[in-house]
């Protein structure tokens, strides 16, 4: 699910990735100082209640002196339970990464979820992973975190064990818009009902795709609507259809376009495709990293009889996406 995320690119986010247990042997192995202010969980879309629990984690690791980390799994238990039909996710890995860097988390600590880490027991898996391989100082959770084999352990036993190992434990109350509580599922709910706005306030900023430029059959060029093709290496996207976006990357900066985001039933396509027209745009585009922005849905994807017909729908959906994009 990383998707050709280079070492050089993460260096240059400012922010640690440590991946498996045993990078974090090596790496505590190599360290003059060791230690960490942590928080567990997926992070799914870095939303606002993310980073109001990550502004609380680097309050705590100020006081101690110690790198703000985030603990996380790949794949993520949901999928490693529940397989194709785990939700969709928000993110792919080096979107999340980059989220997390922009938030101030200076250690990034991803370990596989595996048959041999679901199997530890609460107490196995502080003393293990917490107290003996990361140090943990101080942990900052979400009221209904669970851990351990079964999810037996929850907010309450984690405070008694680190009592017992020697680090402390916040339990971070639910953040809540409108009265309720936000979280990844109530971002893909707005998502998948084509609500931008509503996503765009629960994650505090637009949502966005990022991907590389692929060739592709290169059949809006010949229709007068050329397209930037990015394939999205998800199991499932977490919405679809036609939308006004706005593309940022290879010089571009919040360029206007309109961007189809499915399986394209005019041509029988299977693989989802992200393809974005950028308007009043000629050059080559080919391998770049592009972020795309998502502003309004316009649409559903739909079967056009012919391909003058799915042109005149084009001709309708660019004007729509000019206007609400000024």
């Amino acid at each position: 699910m990383g998707g050709g995320f280079t070492s050089r690119a993460f260096e240059a986010l400012n922010m640690q990735l440590i991946r498996g247990l045993h990078n974090l042997a090596a790496a505590r192995a190599s360290a003059s100082t060791w230690g960490a202010v942590a928080t567990i969980g997926g992070f799914d879309g870095v939303h606002r209640g993310h980073q109001a629990l990550l502004a609380q984690l680097k309050q705590r690791a100020n006081e101690f002196a110690l790198p703000v980390t985030v603990i996380s799994f790949e794949p993520s238990p949901r999928e490693f339970f529940m397989g194709k039909s785990a939700p969709a996710r928000l993110q792919r890995f080096r979107e999340k990464f980059t989220a997390l860097a922009e938030c101030g988390v200076e250690r990034f600590v991803c370990l596989r979820f595996d048959e041999q880490l679901r199997n530890l027991s609460p107490a196995a898996f502080v003393e293990q992973i917490l107290r003996d391989a990361l140090g943990i100082r101080w942990l900052v959770v979400g009221h209904d975190f669970k851990f351990g084999r079964g999810r037996q352990g929850g907010v309450a036993e984690l405070k008694s064990l680190g009592e017992r190992c020697g680090f402390g434990v916040d339990e971070f109350a639910p953040f809540l818009l409108d009265q309720q509580r936000v979280s990844s599922t109530l971002v893909r709910d707005a998502l998948a009902a084509g609500d931008l706005q509503r996503a765009h306030q629960l994650l505090g900023r637009p949502y966005v795709i990022s991907g590389r430029v692929v060739h592709g059959q290169k059949l809006g060029r010949t229709l007068g609507y050329p397209t930037a093709n990015m394939r999205l290496k998800r199991r499932v996207i977490p919405l679809n259809g036609i939308f006004a976006v706005r593309v940022t990357g290879a010089g571009l900066h919040s360029a206007p376009a309109v961007a189809s985001l499915g399986t394209r039933p005019v041509v029988n396509g299977v693989e989802p495709l992200l393809e974005a027209h950028i308007f009043d745009f000629e050059g080559d585009l080919y391998g770049r990293q592009l972020q795309v922005e998502f502003i309004a849905r316009l649409r559903d994807e739909q079967w056009f009889p012919s391909l003058d017909d799915m042109v005149a729908q084009m001709h309708i959906d660019t004007s729509q996406a000019r206007t609400i994009l000024g």
